[in-house]
């Protein structure tokens, strides 16, 4: 069984109700669909039920299973533009723009995903909306996970007919927040990706930190913030299988390791790659993904609050649909 099949089989089990803020793209529109159809997760679509309705029937899709809410005409508009504003009026937040960001589809979904009374568990947006847009009213209104001290971005990467990580699948981090994290941050990276590893994957996270030089082969600042940020990890969470700084084959493929790195814990085994910076990481995934044909499943988030996962722009209908399960298997531990 694959890792999304076996994500959908988990959602299947315990099933909760996903947020899609982006209801007029038709991408959205054929991911409920399908999301519908093999019932491993209830939608929310929020917009213009009229619009929504008619951009499904013009293209033959089937999104009679969804509850639609309209923001202004909601009965919890008043409520929610309220508690915008007690979250945010120490931050300059005024009634009059409050009542102007909850009628945003993104808002009006975070304050569904905030209220307790709602039947909102999780929120997937992105597709339309930079990441900036999707997480900037998820930090304002659900704000950070206890003891988390970062919000970070990942992707799982199912990569076909590959022997490396765990039969394929790994976790990058962080491919689409953290633009030049320091070692701190790094190491914070680090340990969500792999916690965010054995939740999804179930399986035992092997972390690799990894640079251009291999155990001190190069020198330099860069070099010496992935060591140090392996180093921090290390005092955190000392149970943990990591190693660093190590180039990408060394990490991930034994025979690499065994010669580059023979003492390392990882042992060319790596299924948790954490990049130096943003450069690195988008540039990674996007690699994977085209030339290795991988399945790339994000930027999916963690550290905050509640289940909100980011969508590249470039997504498609079936990418929103394997979001929707995984960001409804995070919702099942929340």
């Amino acid at each position: 069984m694959s890792f999304i099949e076996q994500i959908k089989k988990r959602a299947k089990e315990n099933i909760k109700t996903i947020v899609l803020p982006e209801a007029e793209d038709i991408r959205t529109l054929q991911a409920t669909r399908d999301v519908l159809k093999e019932k491993y997760a209830k939608i929310i679509l929020i917009g213009n039920k009229q619009k929504i309705e008619g951009k499904a029937e013009s293209n033959n899709i089937d999104i009679s299973g969804a509850k639609i809410v309209d923001p202004e005409n909601s009965e919890k508009y008043e409520e929610y533009v309220n508690l915008l504003y007690d979250l945010r009026k120490h931050k300059g937040m005024t009634i009059e723009k409050a009542k102007e960001l909850v009628k945003d589809p993104v808002y009006f979904g975070m304050l569904m995903v905030k209220d307790e009374k709602s039947e909102a568990d999780g929120l997937v947006s992105g597709a339309i909306h930079s990441t900036s847009d999707t997480l900037r009213p998820a930090l304002q209104i659900l704000k950070t996970a206890p003891g988390t001290k970062l919000v970070s971005a990942f992707f799982v990467m199912v990569v076909p007919n590959c022997e490396y990580g765990e039969n394929g699948t790994f976790v990058f981090g962080d491919c689409g927040l953290n633009e030049n994290p320091d070692e701190e941050a790094l190491s914070e990276i680090a340990i969500s990706s792999s916690k965010s590893f054995k939740q999804l994957v179930q399986k035992e996270p092997k972390v690799a930190m990894l640079s251009y030089s291999t155990h001190g082969s190069a020198k330099s600042e860069l070099t010496e913030k992935v060591i140090n940020a392996t180093k921090k990890i290390e005092e955190k969470m000392p149970e943990l299988l990591v190693d660093g700084e190590l180039q990408l084959d060394a990490a991930i493929l034994p025979e690499i390791a065994e010669f580059k790195a023979p003492n390392s814990k990882i042992k060319g085994n790596a299924n948790v790659l954490i990049f130096p910076n943003l450069d690195a990481g988008n540039i990674g995934y996007k690699l994977v993904q085209r030339l290795g044909k991988a399945e790339a499943y994000g930027p999916l988030c963690q550290g905050i609050a509640r289940p909100v996962n980011d969508l590249s722009r470039g997504c498609s209908s079936k990418d929103i649909a394997g979001v929707v399960a995984i960001t409804a298997v995070q919702a099942q531990n929340g």
